[in-house]
């Protein structure tokens, strides 16, 4: 599923940045809006159960989104792929912290004798 879901994402966001005329271009373009943010958000709350997780994460998203839309507005720079590419930016900058932030699992201990 979530091949699937990067694929409708990425979909959206080349036929919104192509300028593309198609029946599927606001659907997956209003996917990308909404999942790529969620997921960037969702990765850095991982000590949160899966309910409040997803809810937290559609909520930045939302969140991600109306205040990139609102910037571009008041800086009168507003348009389609400004947009998608600011959304698309913020997102992978929400992302790099969970990227490069160590994994928490177990560590193997090496046996003394």
């Amino acid at each position: 599923m979530a091949g699937a879901a990067v694929g409708i994402g990425g979909v959206g966001a080349v036929l919104a940045l192509a300028d593309v005329a198609s029946p599927l271009r606001a659907p997956c373009t209003l996917f990308f809006l909404i999942a790529a943010p969620a997921c960037a958000v969702a990765a850095s709350l991982r000590g949160l159960d899966p309910l409040t997780r997803g809810v937290v994460a559609v909520a930045g998203a939302a969140a991600v989104d109306l205040l990139t839309a609102q910037a571009m507005l008041a800086l009168h720079i507003w348009s389609i792929r400004g947009g998608i590419t600011a959304v698309a930016g913020l997102s992978l900058l929400l992302l790099l912290p969970a990227l490069v932030r160590r994994p928490r699992g177990r560590t193997t201990r090496t046996r003394t004798l």
